[in-house]
């Protein structure tokens, strides 16, 4: 039966008390973790979300009904104990930040019984995914989510300090907006006052934020909530935390000189950690080159070499017909797995078809001198030597090239290189490494669409130097656009924004739009703009990847509450769901039961 609180008052969390302590009386409440009965004494540690504390129920110092009360106690009951503090009858417990003292019960009142959990709760839980979401609230007692969920309360805390402290100002924005599809797909929600019109949840608050730029607020922040209706993976999530800025009279330098200071800050105050400053920057182009990817991993080497001019002349088909594309011809060198048996360097063989490759191309390099390769028959000796001596191949090594458009090169190569790093171990979670990615190309070419999209977004400010291009060659017009990048994962991104009307209708006109097409997706910013316009630029983070880092996690699902699965659903409160008919018709909505699409 559960009893009241009434006359008890909480004084300390369960690891606020120390040595310090020793002889107070204090009231402790929270969760049973573990409960051995000796027989004339009962070990009992209790939790909360500071930690563990060991209680102990004695005969003598707690009355007959308190003992036996504690004798029937389980796990995850909530109890109150009031006790006196000691020190630690048995070995100290080094594990433990309590180890040093124990609680000797003088009272106990249970404040609610359990049932048996579902699965233990405790750190680094071996329990499957799909069980621990289902009970997420349960999920949440083990003291492993609870210290990311404090970090990311502490980083959000400290983020709001520091940017306060730097003269920006907090102001909400719109979550109810105007869909404007430009990139991922929007979550709609429909309107019941304007019967067949919607609103679109926002991806992220750009519009509204450029607006606050004209509006005058000069720096803006908000740590705001965002929502995109696309595919997930372990660092997406279908609605997740930004960290929004926005900055009038600035250029590329005090975006970035502001947001490697407020890093440094976060990084120092959260986890102790010094963040070496200026952060490195690294172009695009350059990023690619090298690394295959526009977030390298810069923790291990095993870059790329373009051996195009080495090969250039073989008769090798897949290296000749690349190069006769328009393509290339890049390596990697595994370093010291010259050894692979033949079925790993198989599956290496597969997983780069996954990205694109037609197949890979390679030469293991023997302890002994002598070659296995799946092409020398189709190259000359000194072909082959220029190609190993192109990647500085020694005995011992693993040289693997994918030949095509250097696009797939690069997904190739880029993903090969970070798998061989897995199974190297050579991603260290203790180090971090950061690194700017800069001038990104302003638009890429849609397949799909048969058109140009911007990379970032339409209101990106193309380099001025590269501006006369935009009509001839957009292509290959870079951007004044800067991706901060930590440990092989884009942490946020940003861009200087184009804030004059000649650059922005050359914009939109790149993009295919019309200006009447312009006005109907976006003609409440361009409205703004006729009535004076800062130049202005920003930047947005992912909070839930910067502290999914911080903690080293590998799933940003591991430091959100109350996240959700592969299709968007909610394994906890089954979400989503459908509604009464009721709800539907005030929405001018029916469902159509067979295609199990939603049509006015």
């Amino acid at each position: 039966m559960a009893e009241s609180m009434k006359g008890l008052k909480r004084t300390h969390r369960c690891t606020e008390v120390s040595k310090a302590n020793i002889g107070e009386t204090v009231t402790l409440m929270g969760w049973v973790q573990k409960n051995r009965n000796k027989g004339g004494i009962i070990f009992l540690d209790l939790r909360d979300r500071s930690g563990i504390v060991q209680v102990i129920f004695e005969e003598g110092s707690i009355d007959a009904a308190g003992f036996e009360k504690a004798g029937r106690l389980r796990s995850e009951f909530v109890v109150a104990v009031v006790g006196k503090v000691e020190a630690r009858s048995g070995a100290v417990n080094e594990k433990m930040a309590t180890g040093e003292i124990e609680i000797r019960a003088k009272q106990l009142r249970v404040l609610s019984e359990a049932e048996t959990p579902p699965f233990p709760v405790e750190e680094e839980s071996k329990t499957k995914e799909e069980l621990r979401l289902k009970y997420r609230y349960l999920d949440l007692r083990r003291p492993d989510l609870q210290r990311n969920l404090m970090m990311r309360s502490r980083v959000a805390m400290l983020t709001r300090r520091f940017l306060e402290e730097e003269g920006f100002l907090e102001i909400e924005t719109p979550v109810l907006g105007k869909s404007t599809p430009e990139g991922a797909r929007d979550y709609l929600v429909p309107s019941r006052v304007h019967p067949g019109n919607f609103y679109g949840l926002p991806q992220s608050p750009q519009l509204y934020k450029q607006l606050l730029m004209c509006s005058g607020y000069d720096r803006y922040f908000q740590i705001a909530k965002c929502f995109r209706d696309e595919d997930l993976r372990a660092d997406r999530q279908p609605e997740f935390t930004q960290i929004d800025m926005e900055l009038s009279f600035v250029d590329v330098d005090d975006v970035i000189d502001v947001n490697e200071r407020m890093l440094a800050y976060l990084f120092r105050e959260v986890l102790g950690v010094e963040v070496p400053l200026p952060i490195q920057r690294m172009t695009w182009q350059e990023a690619m080159d090298r690394f295959g990817s526009d977030k390298p991993d810069l923790r291990f080497g095993m870059e790329l070499t373009d051996v195009s001019e080495a090969v250039k002349g073989c008769e090798f088909a897949v290296f000749k017909n690349a190069l006769e594309a328009g393509g290339s011809v890049r390596g990697i060198n595994a370093k010291g797995q010259g050894g692979m048996p033949r079925k790993k360097i198989d599956k290496l063989v597969d997983y780069a078809k996954d990205y694109g490759a037609k197949g890979l191309a390679y030469i293991a390099l023997q302890e002994d001198g002598s070659v296995k390769s799946s092409f020398a028959k189709f190259m000359k000796e000194e072909e082959m030597a220029g190609l190993i001596a192109a990647l500085e191949g020694k005995p011992g090594d693993l040289l693997l090239f994918a030949a095509d458009k250097n696009k797939v090169v690069w997904d190739v190569l880029g993903a090969l290189r970070l798998e061989l790093a897995r199974q190297m171990e050579l991603l260290d979670k203790e180090e971090y490494r950061f690194v700017w990615i800069t001038e990104f190309p302003l638009l890429e070419w849609s397949e799909e669409q048969n058109r140009f999209t911007a990379m970032h977004h339409p209101f990106t400010m193309p380099m001025e130097e590269d501006l006369p291009m935009i009509k001839t060659n957009p292509g290959a017009v870079r951007a004044k656009a800067y991706d901060i990048v930590l440990n092989g994962t884009e942490l946020g991104g940003g861009s200087v924004r184009i804030f004059q009307n000649d650059v922005q209708e050359m914009m939109f006109e790149a993009l295919g739009f019309t200006k009447e097409e312009a006005y109907e997706r976006f003609g409440f910013l361009l409205d703004a703009f006729k009535y004076g316009v800062p130049p202005h630029a920003g930047l947005a983070y992912g909070l839930d990847r910067m502290v999914m880092l911080m903690a080293k996690e590998d799933s940003i699902r591991d430091v959100i509450a109350f996240p959700k699965v592969k299709d968007a659903s909610c394994l906890m409160t089954q979400a989503p769901g459908e509604v009464d008919e009721v709800q539907l018709r005030e929405l001018g909505l029916k469902i159509d039961r067979a295609e199990g699409q939603t049509e006015q």
